[in-house]
């Protein structure tokens, strides 16, 4: 979900790179639901829609950068995006649906990937050290012990502050732990420590309604 790499591999797009190698990508997403994987990860280079029933998160943190995309042929530097950055030391995710939808010009079409996870409580995703720039978020939330207004370099809640692209002098808010029902987002990249996708389900197709919501 790599437009900068906070401690992990660079994917330059995941969705362009599904459609030359689905099934390599395909084993992988079965290492990560079998958690084979515990690498870093990470997906961007364009918007991408992210859903989820419950999100618990410990260690939460939250403050503004700048994501930078990138090319899928020669990674050069295209467009810069401002976010707000949210970061989890660790997080459990139960109902997440990610859906990114991607323009082939070559062949006419638009191709939307969708993976689904962590179905219930006894089966929920789990991630550590999981950082999401978020470009748009509806949520019900809760938090408990939240600090607002921490200056950036004084963050200490959350994961470690990493990225060259953070706004250092800018406004920071942390909690112990932070409670997201309903969530719904527009995200331009995430990142994660490890990340265990429990029940995952991968689709590739030309349907709209494949998108995790409208919009």
């Amino acid at each position: 979900m790599e437009s900068q790499v906070r401690g992990g591999t660079r994917w330059k797009r995941f969705a362009v790179v599904m459609v030359p190698s689905v099934a390599a990508t395909a084993c992988v997403g079965i290492g990560l639901a079998q958690g084979a994987l515990a690498a870093s990860f990470a997906v961007s280079g364009q918007q991408f829609k992210v859903t989820a029933g419950h999100l618990h998160g410990k260690g939460f943190a939250q403050y503004g950068g700048i994501d930078t995309g990138y090319t899928t042929t020669d990674g050069k530097e295209t467009t810069r995006h401002p976010v707000a950055i949210s970061s989890f030391s660790s997080a459990e995710i139960t109902k997440m649906c990610q859906s990114v939808k991607t323009e082939l010009p070559l062949i006419g079409k638009t191709i939307y990937l969708r993976l689904d996870a962590g179905p219930n409580a006894d089966r929920k995703v789990e991630a550590t050290n999981l950082y999401i720039d978020v470009a748009q978020l509806d949520a019900d939330a809760e938090f408990k012990n939240i600090d607002i207004g921490v200056a950036v370099q004084d963050q200490s809640k959350g994961p470690a502050v990493k990225d060259e692209s953070v706004l250092r002098g800018g406004f920071a808010q942390q909690a112990d732990e932070a409670d997201l029902y309903g969530v719904k987002q527009t995200a331009w990249a995430t990142t994660a420590g490890s990340f265990k996708l429990n029940g995952l389900k991968m689709r590739l197709g030309t349907d709209p309604k494949m998108e995790c919501f409208p919009g």
